[in-house]
C-alpha cells in the first residue's frame, strides 16, 4: 500500500509527455480492446491470479522502469559509437598535423608528400 500511495505521488510530478503518450501502441482492434479490458476488470478466480491483481497499480512503473532500461541501453550504443568516432576523426587530425609540421622526427618517416 505504501509503494502504491508513493506511485500516486509520483503521478503529479510526470511530464504532460508521458501523461498523455502511451509507452506502447496496441496491435488490438478496436472491439479486442474493449474485450481485452473487460476481462482485466473482472476479479480473478486463480488464487495466483487474485495475488498478482494487488500489483496491477505497479503496472505503468514497469513500462516506465522497462522503457527507462531500453533508454539507457541505446545511449549506451551511441556513446560507443560517438566514441569510436571521436577516435577515428583524432587519428586523421594527428595525420593531418604530421603531415603540415616539420620537424626530425617527421622528416625520419615515410611523407606521403
Amino acid at each position: 500500500r505504501r509503494i502504491l500511495r508513493l506511485a500516486e505521488m509520483c503521478r503529479k510530478l510526470e511530464t504532460e509527455e508521458e501523461k498523455v503518450l502511451p509507452f506502447y501502441l496496441s496491435s488490438l482492434a478496436k472491439g479486442e480492446q474493449q474485450d481485452a479490458q473487460h476481462i482485466l476488470e473482472e476479479p480473478p478466480e486463480e488464487p495466483l491470479a487474485r495475488a498478482v491483481w494487488d500489483y496491477v497499480g505497479l503496472e505503468r512503473f514497469w513500462q516506465r522502469f522497462n522503457k527507462v532500461k531500453l533508454e539507457e541501453k541505446a545511449l549506451e550504443k551511441e556513446r560507443e559509437a560517438l566514441s569510436r568516432r571521436n577516435r577515428h576523426l583524432r587519428e586523421l587530425l594527428g595525420q593531418y598535423l604530421e603531415g603540415i609540421s616539420v620537424s626530425q622526427e617527421v622528416l625520419d618517416k615515410p611523407n606521403s608528400l
